[in-house]
């Protein structure tokens, strides 16, 4: 990923700003979208300068080290009426004013942008007159940016006299292409009025993208909604940003959603971080993936030098033994017959899988046990065939083996006698029953029986029961 994930503090209202960023920063955002407001950082406050030196030592301690000026407060220049003035009301010198002072912020906390918008168009004004008022208004920032070297990203919002991508990069050529002059894109509001998806708007803003504000919509209706509840491809979106080199701020925006900031923002992180792209392919096994390609038999060579190719070491940390999540050999290995199942139909794919398995060592029955998981929607051929295999290693005391044989494809095709009598063995042999793919779902009364007689076996002979066979008895379902 080569952009930083951050939240818009105007989610956060009904929080002490300072309270909000530990929260963020808890989360694991790594910067933040400061809106200019009352109450937070309010641009006309007589103690600006010993506020933002707090904040900047906090954004610091903190590590939201990327940080974007937001320009949305809905009644700081007028009480009355919402987001007013704006660059094309009769007077815009107020909205000139407060976006020089957030520069002049921007620029001590080394903000990436102040992010701006045209403001709507205000009733019985012609388009021509409209389209001068902003353009001399963005010049007269041009230059108030160039003094500070402050970056400016307009948005395009939906009812606002530019609500389009296209407007802004039109708006940006009549002013000389201004290298100070990009884009805020609200990725939401590509799905609500742009006739294009979001990816495709990344695509097109490419280099000038100064800033990214991440929620969900509808089409043609603008309401910011989390992730999942609108129409956003949020894979596809990330997966843009990451091809564009993008390395700025993505932030999420929901100003709406401040009466339950914290868990909304949770929500948020953990969709974001599943919607990640996946990290690039070790170069060894992007040269087998080739090679199994164009020859499937180089399986047989290749698999038993994946160790070598990209190491041993466990992938999580804190699961040293590679029980749960498995090892980098074993990733290389699922990829290696995910490739090959693409090239191969299923008779052949199941002979080979068996091959695999009866002539490997440990290491290697542990990636085609793993690599089964990959291959739960298979034919019934390599289903019949991974039903063996797993009872193979079901049947040893190799507890990598019995991980490994507990995946998903478990959950799914094994009968539910195999399956209860495969975590009864995990219990036996010592194998974390985090290793057990979808246990919650499947926990019943016969195997809460079974575990219990375990149980209790365990305390007539005055040994300590697992922390995992009490949980299991704790969650049975009647």
């Amino acid at each position: 990923m080569t952009f930083s994930l951050g939240y818009g503090t105007n989610g956060f209202a009904d929080h002490h700003l300072h309270d909000a960023l530990a929260v963020l920063a808890d989360l694991g955002y790594t910067g933040v979208a400061l809106t200019l407001d009352h109450g937070r950082l309010n641009p006309y406050d007589d103690d600006l300068p010993a506020r933002i030196d707090r904040l900047a030592a906090r954004l610091s301690s903190l590590g939201l080290t990327t940080v974007v000026i937001e320009s949305g407060a809905r009644y700081l220049l007028d009480p009355w009426h919402k987001h007013h003035p704006t660059l094309l009301s009769d007077d815009p010198a107020p909205r000139i004013d407060f976006l020089e002072r957030g520069m002049r912020i921007a620029a001590e906390l080394g903000a990436d942008c102040v992010s701006f918008w045209s403001g709507a168009k205000p009733a019985g004004l012609d388009d021509e007159t409209a389209a001068a008022r902003l353009r001399e208004g963005v010049k007269n920032l041009l230059s108030a940016a160039e003094a500070r070297g402050v970056r400016l990203g307009m948005e395009p919002e939906p009812g606002h006299f530019v609500q389009h991508l296209s407007q802004v990069l039109e708006l940006r050529e009549q002013l000389g292409e201004h290298e100070l002059f990009g884009v805020t894109l609200d990725v939401g509001h590509c799905v609500a009025v742009e006739p294009a998806d979001a990816a495709e708007c990344v695509r097109r803003a490419g280099s000038l993208l100064f800033n990214v504000q991440l929620d969900d919509m509808l089409p043609g209706v603008h309401e910011h909604l989390e992730f999942g509840d609108g129409q956003l491809d949020l894979p596809a979106t990330l997966a843009a940003l990451d091809r564009i080199g993008y390395t700025g701020l993505a932030a999420v925006e929901l100003p709406r959603h401040s009466h339950a900031a914290p868990e909304v923002a949770a929500r948020a992180f953990r969709a974001l971080s599943s919607a990640m792209p996946a990290k690039a392919e070790h170069p060894w096994v992007t040269g087998a993936l080739a090679v199994i390609r164009d020859e499937p038999a180089a399986i047989g060579r290749l698999f038993p030098a994946a160790g070598r190719g990209v190491g041993r070491a466990s992938v999580d940390a804190a699961d040293p033994r590679g029980l749960i999540a498995g090892t980098a050999d074993d990733r290389a290995r699922v990829r290696m017959l995910t490739e090959l199942a693409a090239v191969l139909d299923a008779e052949a794919l199941a002979a080979k899988l068996a091959e695999l398995y009866r002539y490997g060592d440990d290491a290697e029955r542990r990636g085609v046990l793993r690599g089964l998981d990959a291959l739960c929607d298979a034919e019934p051929a390599v289903a019949d065939t991974g039903r063996l295999l797993i009872a193979d290693a079901l049947r040893t005391n190799d507890i990598r083996l019995v991980a490994a044989a507990m995946g998903e494809f478990a959950a799914r095709h094994l009968d539910a006698h195999s399956w209860r009598h495969g975590v009864v063995k995990c219990l036996f042999a010592g194998v974390p029953l985090a290793a057990v793919a979808e246990l919650d779902h499947h926990i019943d009364a016969e195997l809460c029986r079974m575990v219990s007689d375990y149980a209790a076996e365990r305390s007539a002979a005055g040994r300590e029961v697992p922390a995992d066979a009490l949980a299991v008895l704790g969650r049975v379902k009647h």
